[in-house]
């Protein structure tokens, strides 16, 4: 059984507060994109020698962990503790970039959860699905049904964009991931969180043309100050006839919303991931 894994960008991200428990209040818009990895499972057979009950085979775009360590098998392994779930093989094939603010390993962990509840018959539900999604990653939850939805607390808290498809729908979406990595940390370091003048959740029901000056995400100041190619990138998409443009989560992808289908976006950003879909 196989299912395909999707990317996202945030449209809008705004740090809000600092917890007492060290972590960030977020409002941002999560946006689901046809970009995707490839999950497959497949039953494993008492004869095969594993260490561990979840068998994972990683192919495709290099990855910065281990293969034990991989939300997909920490999913098998929540859910496994709860239900009595058979010895798997999975394979994933990873196309989303690593460490982009696209989502991609929150959204492998949270479709292995939606894999093995239909291969398995668990009938969890998608409320419950979600709570387990959360225990892996603040934006998990969010791709157990990948709606566009407006999250708020640490990015877990969802619920209903409106609005938002109706001015994105027919659209393109180009996203460039150049070959820099930004580190988290050192971006929240570097913000002062308050609250928005108007919320994004308001913003991305208006007419596409007012996000320019609107929609923001917090990250972008000190992420472009630290390496500035990621703000040469978002100017070019704006040269290339982008409609709105921002860098998406803490970096480091950008992406470019237009009304025309960009052609020739490789010559454009040689040297760097790049990505065109339809919305």
């Amino acid at each position: 059984m196989i299912n395909f894994p999707c990317a996202k960008i945030n449209l809008g991200l705004n740090v809000v507060s600092k917890r007492p428990d060290g972590y960030h209040d977020l409002e941002t818009v999560f946006y689901p994109v046809n970009l995707t990895d490839a999950l497959e499972i497949k039953l494993m057979g008492d004869q095969f020698p594993s260490d561990t009950a979840c068998d994972l085979k990683i192919t495709g775009n290099a990855i910065d962990c281990s293969e034990g360590d991989n939300l997909v098998v920490k999913a098998y392994d929540l859910l496994a503790h709860d239900f009595n779930i058979p010895r798997v093989h999975a394979h994933l094939f990873k196309r989303i970039p690593s460490q982009a603010g696209l989502g991609g390993g929150s959204s492998d962990a949270a479709f292995m959860i939606r894999l093995l509840d239909e291969r398995f018959r668990l009938n969890i539900g998608n409320a419950e699905m979600e709570r387990y999604a959360a225990m892996l990653g603040a934006d998990c939850a969010f791709f157990i049904t990948a709606d566009p939805s407006f999250a708020t607390g640490i990015g877990n808290i969802l619920e209903p964009a409106d609005g938002v498809e109706e001015q994105l729908r027919g659209r393109y979406i180009a996203i460039v991931k150049p070959d820099v990595q930004i580190s988290t940390k050192e971006a929240y370091s570097n913000i002062r969180p308050a609250a928005p003048a108007k919320c994004c959740k308001e913003i991305v029901s208006q007419p596409i043309e007012t996000w320019r000056t609107e929609l923001t995400n917090d990250f972008e100041q000190p992420v472009f100050k630290m390496c500035p190619v990621l703000k040469t990138i978002k100017d070019k998409l704006y040269t290339l006839g982008a409609i709105y443009a921002q860098m998406s989560g803490s970096g480091s992808a950008l992406y470019g919303i237009f009304s025309e289908r960009p052609d020739h976006l490789d010559a454009h950003f040689r040297g760097c991931f790049t990505y065109i879909s339809r919305l």
